[in-house]
Formats: C-alpha cells, sequence, structure tokens
C-alpha cells in the first residue's frame, strides 16, 4: 500500500493530538505526523517547508476552536501561502461542535474538504483516505 508523505495535526490540545497521532500510525498511512498546537505554529511549518523544498502534507487535520487563531482564520491565511504552490492538499476540519452553522460554514469553504466529529477514528481515517485516493 501506497503511504502518505507527510500528514499534519493541527490541535491545541495535546492529549486530542496524541490519540489521532496514535490513531494515524495504527493505520500506517503516513511516512511522518506532524503534530502542531497553534494555528500559528502550522502556518510557520507550512512556510518552511515550502521555503526548505521539503515535501508538502498532503493531508491536514484541522481543529475548528483553539485559541488566538481558530480553524476558520487558519484557512484564511493557509490559502493565502499556498495559492500559488502546484500542491494536492486536503483539509479535513475536526470539532466537537454540535452547531449545525459550523458544518454549514465548512461545506461553503472550497478548501475544506471534509468536516468530521472528533475523536478520529481508523473508520474516519480510512474514509477521508478512501474518498480522495491517498494511499491506493
Amino acid at each position: 500500500m501506497k503511504k502518505l508523505d507527510t500528514i499534519l495535526l493541527i490541535d491545541d490540545d495535546p492529549a486530542t493530538n496524541f490519540l489521532h497521532k496514535f490513531v494515524l500510525q495504527k493505520e500506517n498511512c503516513a511516512y511522518n505526523i506532524v503534530s502542531i498546537q497553534s494555528a500559528e505554529e502550522a502556518l510557520e511549518y507550512i512556510k518552511e517547508t515550502i521555503k526548505n523544498g521539503f515535501r508538502y502534507p498532503e493531508l491536514i487535520f484541522l481543529d475548528i476552536n483553539m485559541p488566538r487563531m481558530n480553524g476558520w482564520e487558519f484557512i484564511e491565511e493557509y490559502n493565502k501561502i499556498t495559492k500559488n504552490q502546484s500542491v494536492s492538499k486536503i483539509v479535513v476540519m475536526l470539532t466537537t461542535s454540535l452547531d449545525p452553522k459550523d458544518r454549514e460554514k465548512a461545506e461553503s469553504i472550497q478548501d475544506i474538504n471534509e468536516f468530521l466529529s472528533k475523536p478520529l477514528t481508523p473508520e474516519k481515517v480510512r474514509h477521508v483516505l478512501d474518498s480522495y485516493d491517498l494511499v491506493k
């Protein structure tokens, strides 16, 4: 089975990042799983990746509710720094929010591919991988 080079996890909760990283490792779907605890740090990581010519994360799991910069604000900035990059990017929003407006907003943003509830499970990972032919 083909593997992704890099998956990026962005969540301000260390326990959630730990759990999601564990699930992804068990699925054996990526060589590198990078977990970052803030949207600002994630943007810096992506900028450095682009600047240094490293492999870009093919899949990003993004929390909505984070302090300072939330997931919605991250998407806006992310699109600015990647708009001229020829990269395949899949962004999955993860949330504990029960607010249907969050789902509606995510579905209205072209650069958000999926909107899933936490926690990330093996079934949800498989769904994303299969839906976007990421590891066939």
